[in-house]
C-alpha cells in the first residue's frame, strides 16, 4: 500500500479562516483524476498545526468519504502528546483511513527510548498501519535509524516518511530492516528510490500529481533514464516551493494556476512579493501558466 506518489494535500480556507470543504472535495477529485496513487490530509502541508482536533477529524471524514475507496488514504494524526495522538489516530481507523502518518513528538524532544514508547503505545493501541515521518527540520530532533529498525518490528508499523534531507539516514534505515521509505522531500525522491524507497509523500503534487505520479512510476519500472530526465525537469520546481515555509508557495503557486484563491492560517502569511515573482517565473519555465 504505501508504494507510489501520496499527496501532502493542502488545507484550503476561506477569507473568513473556516475550512472550505467543497474546495477540499474538488481538491481531492483533482487528485484522483490525475493519477495521484494516495491521498495525505492534515500533515505539515495542510497546516495541521493550526487545525483544533475537530478539524482534523473533520478532514478525515471528508477524505475518505470522496476517495471512497479508489486509493489509500493516510491521514495525519500526529502530535507532541501521546494521548492525543492516540486520539487522533483512532478516528482516523474509525473514519475508515488506510493508514497513519504520525510525526516525532515536536518540542519535548524525547529521546530515542522516549521516542520508541510513544509509538510503541500508539501501535498497540491503534490496530491501524502506522507511517513513521521523521521531520528534523520542523521537530527540532531526528528519529535515529536503529529506532527506527526497533520500531518496524511491531507488525502495524510499515513505513516511514523520511524528510531529514540526509541519504545517509536513508541507506542506514534499509540496510537494517526491510520498512517502506517514502521521501518527504521532491527533490530527493529520486535518490531515495535508487536506494530502494518506494515513493514520495509530495508538495509538489498539489500542482503536478501527474509529474510525480510519473517519476515514480518510471523508476519502479525501471525506466531509470526516464525517471531521471523528469527529476531534471522538475527540479527548479521543486526547489522553488521551499523558497519560504511550507505550504505557503505552493498554494501561493495554486492561486497563480488559478486552482482556487489561496488563504493561510496564522501564523502563516501570503508570501512576499518577490517570492511571487520567483514562483511565476518559475511556473511558466514548466508550461503551468
Amino acid at each position: 500500500m504505501f508504494r507510489g506518489s501520496f499527496v501532502a494535500l493542502v488545507t484550503p480556507h476561506k477569507k473568513d479562516g473556516e475550512i472550505d470543504e467543497k474546495k477540499f472535495r474538488k481538491l481531492i477529485e483533482f487528485q484522483l483524476k490525475n493519477s495521484t496513487d494516495g491521498i495525505v490530509p492534515c500533515g505539515c502541508t495542510g497546516e495541521a498545526a493550526t487545525l483544533s482536533y475537530n478539524e482534523q477529524m473533520r478532514l478525515m471524514d471528508i477524505t475518505v468519504e470522496t476517495v471512497n475507496g479508489r486509493i489509500p488514504v493516510v491521514a495525519g494524526a500526529g502530535s507532541n502528546c501521546t494521548e492525543e495522538t492516540i486520539k487522533l489516530t483512532r478516528h482516523a481507523r474509525k473514519a475508515g483511513c488506510d493508514g497513519a502518518l504520525l510525526i516525532t513528538p515536536y518540542y519535548n524532544k524525547p529521546t530515542p527510548e522516549g521516542q520508541y514508547r510513544h509509538y510503541e503505545k500508539i501501535a498497540k493501541t491503534v490496530d491501524i498501519p502506522i507511517m513513521l515521518y521523521n521531520v528534523p527540520s520542523r521537530t527540532g530532533i531526528s528519529m535515529k535509524p536503529e529506532t527506527v529498525a526497533r520500531l518496524s518490528k511491531i507488525k502495524n508499523i510499515v513505513a516511514i516518511k523520511e524528510a531529514s534531507g540526509s541519504l545517509d539516514q536513508v541507506s542506514q534505515i534499509l540496510s537494517l530492516c526491510d520498512i517502506a521509505v517514502l521521501s518527504g522531500d521532491d527533490s530527493l525522491t529520486l535518490p531515495i528510490m535508487s536506494l530502494g524507497g518506494q515513493g514520495v509523500v509530495s508538495v509538489a503534487a498539489n500542482i503536478i500529481p501527474k509529474e510525480v505520479h510519473e517519476l515514480v512510476r518510471q523508476f519502479l519500472n525501471r525506466d531509470i533514464e526516464g525517471a531521471r530526465n523528469r527529476h531534471f525537469k522538475l527540479m527548479p520546481l521543486f526547489k522553488a516551493l521551499f523558497i519560504e515555509t511550507n505550504p505557503i508557495p505552493v498554494k501561493a503557486c495554486m492561486g497563480i494556476m488559478k486552482m482556487y484563491k489561496p488563504t493561510w492560517r496564522l501564523p502563516l502569511c501570503e508570501p512576499m512579493p518577490e517570492t511571487i515573482t520567483k514562483l511565476k517565473k518559475v511556473l511558466k519555465s514548466q508550461g503551468l501558466i
